[in-house]
């Protein structure tokens, strides 16, 4: 990402690939072309009825998976992740997140987020985790996305077509429990065993008649007072 690049989500909370109409900019494409990105995925659903009536207030989901080549395949458990990640993670949380916020209308609308990665059966989890988990990717998609809650995670090992549940929580009041709530994400071909699947999620509001209370109003409960021993 350029300065200018970088001044501007500063300034309005939105990353380059999102801006209305202009797509991604030739600085941008190359940089997807040197991690080796595959192909990206993006899912959206509106929930419009959960046991035969409509949420007081309906929300969309999506996610955006972008899938890669895994840079360490072939290399031992000894290997340094660091430059690999400095280079690839950054691409990858500018993309998805991007994707996101024309996905679900703005990064305004977006009020619960989540991350997870599925690294092919060639490479090691560690893989998955080094592009998620690191500032490099979780730090930038919290400032995206307008975030400031830690963003939950899955990720695992699988075979191609996989589904894995991604958990999403309030971006900026994790212990809002109406926003607890999970995204299906499947790439059918990915990832092949010396790929990694890197996959971004976001809801513009809570689980469907959300009824359940809340952490921070919950009332005080242990062993003791329940008399449980």
């Amino acid at each position: 990402m350029t300065a200018v690049d970088t001044a501007r989500v500063r300034r309005t909370g939105t990353p380059p690939d999102a801006a209305s109409g202009t797509g991604p900019a030739p600085a941008a494409r190359g940089a997807r072309s040197a991690v080796g990105i595959r192909k990206v995925v993006l899912y959206r659903e509106t929930v419009l009825a959960e046991n035969g009536s409509a949420p007081a207030r309906p929300s969309e989901r999506a996610t955006v998976a972008a899938v890669l080549a895994n840079p360490w395949v072939g290399t031992g458990p000894a290997t340094d992740l660091a430059p690999a990640v400095e280079v690839v993670a950054p691409v990858l949380a500018q993309l998805l997140t991007g994707r996101l916020i024309d996905a679900l209308g703005g990064v305004d609308r977006i009020e619960a987020f989540g991350k997870a990665a599925l690294v092919g059966t060639a490479g090691e989890l560690e893989h998955a985790g080094a592009l998620i988990h690191t500032p490099y990717f979780g730090n930038l998609m919290r400032e995206f996305l307008g975030g400031e809650s830690i963003i939950c995670f899955a990720d695992t090992r699988a075979d191609a077509g996989e589904t894995l549940v991604v958990p999403m929580w309030h971006k900026t009041h994790a212990a809002t429990r109406s926003h607890y709530q999970t995204i299906s994400a499947r790439v059918p071909d990915a990832p092949r065993p010396d790929e990694i699947v890197v996959i971004a999620a976001a809801s513009t509001g809570p689980r469907p008649h959300a009824r359940i209370g809340d952490r921070a109003t919950d009332p005080v409960v242990t062993a003791e007072k329940l008399e449980i021993s």
